[in-house]
């Protein structure tokens, strides 16, 4: 175990290249654990639902915007703190506090119950991705921060296998209680570490414009944002492909369940292995890709998620439209992986278009548009337009289908604010960091 060392060390708290790694490793384990503890709840849906006698549209408000409309709104106040505290502090806190909550989860006896565990474990979750993100770029240089932040979000696939194809298992054995319980109890252990060893480095060292402990202000951070085009454009991308793909995979067992008759662990045995081993290696192929020297130009890293998110968008059309499961399970594979290669670049590229001092209030705002969009539009969307599609409002796999498919043409539009990016992203880059991409 590395010994910690005090933020005010002579190398700014960046260290070796062996403890940059280290950093990054374990805020991989915070995405990881962040995902798992969120993704979980589409596994067990269908139980939880049937177990408390709730439409689609009720167990998308419990499981989803209860979770989502404290995560995204606590985003900003938290990402505040970031850009002004230790930032490892704030991290091992938010980490302890929602995996607790996750464990409440198991614990709820009602409705009531079940839905403060998820408030809280939204209102954890606030802190996580913003402070990793600000953390990881004060440890790699600019030129490598798309990569670095790229192997960051390779906790998604592996969050979400954990949340599929474990608590599946967990569920089909015990019950839906176990699975939160099980998942909830690591990550107070995480936290302690992260406390223990890592290294609270200097802000903005790496960077020309250097740092400025103050951080910005809110309005200021915005008003610099939407002078930043190529920012809006990614940020907006990012929102669309998290409203078309996660959207989708929310409600993809449940689909699964009610159209093949499916159980949750027989529907996480199948999404499983392709959230980690198709999400997984769509992950760690982009980072080698994009430490490439001829990637040092933001304008191709763009084009290529444009290009990767516009033909998997004509695949998840055919997923929620065929009647064949084996044909599914064959798309899943180019459709999954979609969902996580354009995670890693547009944090990197925001963190490039964006001043030092503000990068923690950038990633909450696109957290923000991000998270309403996947799991407050999405989820109840699907729920209600479910309800409304099927006989009595009385939802099944057919009315489910059809509502899924409704979010499929989010992911054109999402194409179209890549390759919009590409304008003005060289010019807003030099702009926030004072440095000119190759």
């Amino acid at each position: 175990m590395m010994a910690a060392v005090r933020p005010e060390a002579a190398d700014g708290g960046v260290g070796t290249t062996m403890q940059r790694w280290y950093v990054l490793l374990m805020m991989v384990l915070v995405y990881t654990l962040s995902i798992a503890d969120r993704y979980v709840i589409s596994t067990v849906l269908e139980p939880i639902r049937l177990e408390l006698q709730l439409t689609d549209s009720g167990i998308a408000f419990l499981t989803g915007v209860s979770l989502a409309l404290f995560y995204v709104v606590l985003g900003f106040p938290i990402s505040w703190l970031i850009d002004r505290g230790n930032r490892r502090n704030i991290i091992a806190v938010c980490l302890i506090a929602w995996s607790v909550m996750t464990a409440f989860s198991g614990l709820s006896k009602n409705y009531i119950q079940l839905l403060l565990s998820r408030i809280g474990v939204g209102i954890g979750e606030a802190g996580g991705t913003p402070g990793a993100n600000s953390i990881i770029s004060d440890y790699f240089p600019a030129s490598k921060r798309p990569m670095a932040l790229t192997i960051f979000s390779l906790g998604a696939p592996i969050g979400a296998w954990i949340g599929a194809d474990i608590a599946g298992i967990v569920n089909d054995h015990y019950n839906w209680r176990t699975v939160f319980l099980v998942l909830g109890i690591p990550g107070v252990f995480v936290g302690l570490l992260i406390f223990l060893t890592v290294r609270e480095p200097r802000r903005g060292q790496l960077d020309k414009k250097g740092g400025d402990h103050k951080g910005a202000s809110f309005p200021e951070s915005m008003r610099f944002l939407w002078t930043q085009r190529s920012a809006v454009h990614v940020m907006a991308a990012s929102a669309l492909t998290a409203l078309w793909g996660w959207g989708l995979m929310w409600w993809t067992p449940t689909y699964l369940i009610r159209n093949f008759g499916l159980t949750p662990g027989e529907a996480g045995s199948i999404l499983g292995p392709v959230h980690l081993i198709g999400g997984g290696l769509a992950t760690l192929a982009t980072s080698w890709w994009l430490a490439q020297p001829k990637m040092k130009d933001p304008r191709r890293i763009v084009r290529m998620m444009g290009w990767g998110v516009g033909l998997a968008t004509i695949v998840s059309g055919i997923i929620y439209s065929t009647r064949s499961l084996e044909l599914a399970q064959w798309l899943f594979w180019l459709f999954i992986p979609a969902i996580y290669f354009y995670i890693g670049p547009c944090f990197g590229l925001l963190n490039n278009l964006c001043e030092p001092r503000m990068r923690a209030q950038f990633c909450a705002a696109t957290l923000f548009v991000a998270n309403v969009g996947n799991l407050i539009v999405a989820p109840q969307l699907v729920g209600f337009l479910s309800d409304a599609f099927a006989p009595d409002n009385v939802a099944n796999g057919q009315s489910l289908r059809l509502a899924m498919l409704c979010l499929v043409p989010a992911g054109a539009w999402a194409t179209w604010h890549y390759f919009r990016s590409a304008r003005r992203i060289i010019q807003d880059e030099e702009h926030a960091t004072g440095i000119r991409p190759a």
